[in-house]
């Protein structure tokens, strides 16, 4: 038998539904969010730094949000309630987006949705860490960040087989967005199933300002790190705007979303298979270098073709650095605090990620597009090296 078999079968059954509860809601949400920059410019009007104050502020909310629903599921100890909660407040925003005719209501509906998912992502990621053999740890975090992805490029996918069928009719296409993402609470209910020692009482720690402290300087470090990365990587409605500027219609822009989610989709479990043989950083810094690629190819992009190199490298960062990212802060961190650990890494990565899509909206309207890419891969570069510096440091697999 394969080994990548003998992996795939080793995974425990509640990571796989995980990983589908992921597919379902990333197709909703994915297929709402292709079209979301477009119609906020060519329907409601508004700058390219609109989109991304919006973009950051979403994405930013998630990520900070984070920070309480980790610690919060390290002291309840119920992970699973909290990812339910998650879920669930972003699956009863959808409908949200088809009623919105202001872009006050896109931003409100937006920020409902993200904080939904700030709600659920800690605690999702804190119950992986504690339902996967540490052997596989990474190929687990890798399953289903890949499955996650399919749904992240099925929703562009969709939106535009959709936009074609329907002649174009944006407001029916977004209401048909809601279906999975209510399927995808019911796969959570009752194909997810908690370990009992995250039930009993007496496992309750109480959770003290010192005990962040004592986080290891390989976990802060990671966090120091993972900040530099998300000034580097702004928000992908960025991609869908290149699109469109070089003369894709709104239609067939949201094809854009669809490669960058393939490359994304293929490479996160090669790649987290990869950093459980090897060594995390190693994979780590061949994401960062893939991003400055991408940057400096979407910088000098007049055409299809070069759009679409420029977005599959951009995707292949994202397989190469988010599962092996996420593995590495379980690898770093205390088991009980697992979740305020997820929770205080993805605030540092969440305040980078708001400033960086306002400064990359500013950038696009004061200078060009081409501006705000070369800034990333600028960044990039530097955060590549700031890796290369420390990655002598620690033994593999083991944060940095």
């Amino acid at each position: 038998m394969p080994m990548n078999e003998k992996t795939l079968k080793t995974i425990p059954r509640s990571i796989w539904a995980l990983g589908f509860v992921s597919l379902l809601m990333d197709t909703s949400s994915e297929l709402i969010h292709s079209l979301l920059p477009l119609f906020m410019v060519t329907t409601l009007g508004t700058s390219v730094t609109a989109v991304g104050i919006v973009e950051g502020i979403a994405e930013a909310t998630a990520l900070i949000v984070k920070i309480f629903s980790g610690t919060l599921s390290d002291y309840l100890g119920k992970r699973k309630l909290l990812t339910i909660i998650g879920y669930g407040l972003a699956a009863i925003t959808k409908p949200l987006f088809p009623l919105a005719n202001s872009l006050t209501t896109v931003l409100a509906a937006r920020f409902i949705d993200r904080i939904g998912k700030g709600i659920r992502g800690a605690p999702r990621d804190a119950l992986i860490g504690d339902l996967a053999p540490p052997e596989i740890r990474g190929a687990c975090f890798g399953l289903r960040q890949s499955l996650d992805t399919i749904g992240a490029f099925s929703g562009p996918a969709l939106a535009v087989l959709l936009m074609i069928v329907l002649s174009g009719n944006i407001h029916a296409v977004l209401w048909i967005a809601t279906i999975p993402a209510f399927l995808s609470i019911a796969v959570l209910i009752f194909g997810v199933k908690e370990p009992k020692k995250q039930k009993t009482a007496t496992s309750r720690p109480p959770l003290h300002l010192k005990d962040v402290r004592q986080m290891s300087t390989a976990y802060w470090s990671l966090v120091i790190i993972s900040a530099l990365f998300s000034l580097a990587r702004f928000s992908e409605a960025f991609l869908v705007l290149k699109a469109q500027d070089i003369g894709l219609s709104m239609t067939f822009a949201p094809l854009i979303m669809v490669v960058m989610n393939i490359a994304y989709a293929l490479s996160a479990y090669p790649a987290g298979k990869i950093s459980d043989k090897y060594d995390r950083k190693a994979v780590l810094l061949a994401g960062i270098g893939l991003l400055a690629a991408a940057d400096l190819i979407l910088a000098i992009s007049t055409n299809l073709w070069t759009l679409s190199a420029g977005v599959i490298l951009w995707g292949l960062h994202m397989g190469f650095t988010q599962g092996s990212m996420a593995a590495m802060v379980t690898d770093t961190a205390q088991s009980h605090l697992r979740g305020t650990a997820y929770g205080i890494f993805n605030l540092a990565s969440g305040l980078s990620l708001l400033v960086s899509s306002i400064l990359a909206g500013i950038l696009w309207d004061t200078f060009t597009p081409s501006a705000t890419f070369l800034a990333g891969a600028v960044l990039a570069g530097i955060v590549f090296m700031c890796l290369s510096y420390v990655i002598k440091n620690g033994s593999p697999n083991q944060g940095v």
